[in-house]
């Protein structure tokens, strides 16, 4: 299966992943219109490391972005549920550690970890709040847990332009990038149907994590989330 509908059934959310791990990156690169290095880059800092510190960086895909914290000091486990994604990630970063893993119900201790990220994926878990959930639960007390994701832009023309954007200009770049160009629809979808900023504040804090707060990243196409588990 090519796309995954917005009910965001597990084996079809995989199962699409798995169709377009080949070319994710570079798709990815290009929807963006190259700023997703700087974002990956803001990623990095807010999880604000230290050395030797020790991350999970949830639905990982690939693993450009557990690439990038290693390369900050940290020691980080990749974890994503599509086969596909980690086996391309396995290639294309043989010296990082993947594992199989969903969402909602790790596979890790208590406590596990120093701090904990996921980019651009909470929107693609069932229960996205369970997934938070189980975020808050593998870190200390005193760590953080980030999420960088595709959210609303502040400026309400800027909206408007962008939506047209989501639903018209990734699917036609796609389809001429990409050979399962509708898991693309499917992504612009879901970014249109994910909570606002607040909102996912809101969420941080039902999780029962403490100093929440969010950052935008250009003009509020993407928003970095940052929470800490309490208790240090």
């Amino acid at each position: 299966m090519s796309r995954a509908d917005l009910e965001k059934k597990p084996h079809d959310v995989a199962g699409m992943f798995d169709s377009i791990a080949g070319r994710y990156d570079i798709m990815n690169d290009v929807a963006a219109l190259g700023q997703v290095r700087g974002w990956r880059r803001a990623m990095v800092a807010s999880l604000d490391l230290r050395s030797g510190d020790t991350v999970l960086d949830l639905a990982a895909g690939t693993g450009t972005s557990t690439a990038a914290i290693e390369a900050a000091g940290a020691r980080v486990v990749a974890a994503d549920f599509s086969l596909g994604m980690m086996r391309e990630g396995r290639r294309r970063q043989p010296h990082l550690p993947f594992i199989g893993a969903d969402a909602q119900r790790l596979p890790f201790a208590d406590d596990a970890f120093d701090a904990a990220v996921i980019s651009f994926a909470l929107r693609n878990v069932q229960d996205p709040r369970a997934g938070l959930a189980e975020m808050v639960r593998v870190v200390r007390p005193g760590g953080a847990v980030v999420v960088c994701e595709f959210s609303t832009p502040s400026n309400a023309l800027f909206r408007r332009v962008y939506r047209k954007y989501l639903m018209r200009a990734i699917p036609a770049v796609a389809s001429r990038l990409a050979s399962q160009s509708d898991a693309y629809s499917y992504l612009s979808e879901s970014i249109l149907a994910w909570p606002d900023q607040d909102e996912l504040r809101e969420w941080f804090g039902g999780a029962g994590l403490v100093g929440t707060q969010y950052k935008n990243l250009s003009g509020g196409i993407v928003a970095l989330h940052r929470g800490y588990v309490p208790g240090s």
